[in-house]
């Protein structure tokens, strides 16, 4: 019941703060030409952020009021700050990029060469943020702490791969979130409250981001990705983490030589999926 409050009111909020703030967003600054060719507000996804945020604030003041002490605090707590972080650095990606450095390939050569992009930043900044998140949970040793931090690396870069076409990263989003909700279980779901936030604030943002009102870009596909990979990081076995990064790193890879979207096209429960609720 509480997860789904909190999936509600994250949901609630996103709708609500899209609407109240899309005269800030309709600024030439947050244009961007999408695969349409059409201007469309990029960076919306920080309202993710904002939301996740909100969520916070009324759990906390619910706590005191009933003079609770929650289990998933410090899980709550981690999962706002990776929000908060990979929010800030995918909203500097989405306004300031320039240049044809893109890809892991892309930011590590300039990178070789002296020059830090603003991926690159993301790339150093997130990594090290998500290192710094994974170490709260005090488990295991070092490799353990490397090999969890990528997980959520990884999948917060996965879920910015998955953002070329609209609403594509919020289906794909949402969908793995229910997955991962049901292999938590009862038991561990409770630490899922802050990814529940923002899986609701993204479920929020979808409609819009179908009909082309708005794109999520780096400052939302980034956070999609990354409470998912922080949710398998609290809740799942060493080994199925494990698992996990193998997976999130193949794709990882893969995407640097094959299109996602020319696999969904070509596969066509996928692209009924990718397609639905899309404007034609």
């Amino acid at each position: 019941m509480r997860l789904a409050v909190v999936f509600i009111v994250g949901f609630v909020v996103s709708t609500a703060s899209w609407h109240a703030a899309a005269h800030v967003f309709s600024q030439p600054l947050f244009a961007r030409r999408n695969y349409r060719g059409i201007d469309v507000p990029v960076g919306v996804g920080v309202l993710l952020a904002v939301s996740a945020i909100c969520v916070e604030a009324g759990l906390s003041v619910w706590d005191r009021l009933f003079d609770e002490v929650p289990v998933d605090r410090g899980a709550r707590l981690s999962t706002m700050a990776l929000v908060i972080g990979f929010s800030l650095f995918g909203l500097l990606d989405d306004l300031a990029a320039a240049g044809d450095d893109r890809g892991f390939r892309g930011h590590l050569r300039a990178m070789a060469s002296g020059r830090l992009t603003t991926g690159g930043i993301k790339l150093l900044g997130g990594g090290l943020l998500a290192m710094v998140v994974a170490s709260t949970s005090g488990e295991g040793d070092v490799v353990r702490l490397v090999v969890d931090a990528l997980v959520i690396a990884l999948c917060a870069n996965l879920g910015n791969l998955f953002d070329r076409a609209p609403g594509r990263t919020s289906k794909v989003g949402l969908v793995a979130g229910a997955a991962l909700l049901v292999a938590a279980g009862s038991a561990e779901s409770a630490l899922l409250t802050g990814v529940v936030a923002v899986l609701g604030a993204t479920a929020g943002l979808l409609r819009a981001d179908l009909r082309e009102d708005l794109m999520l870009g780096d400052a939302g596909a980034n956070v999609v990705g990354a409470v998912l990979g922080i949710g398998v990081v609290l809740t799942c076995a060493p080994s199925t983490r494990t698992g996990v990064l193998v997976v999130v790193a193949a794709l990882n890879l893969v995407s640097e030589k094959v299109s996602f979207s020319r696999v969904i096209d070509s596969v066509a429960p996928l692209r009924a999926l990718d397609r639905l609720g899309r404007r034609p």
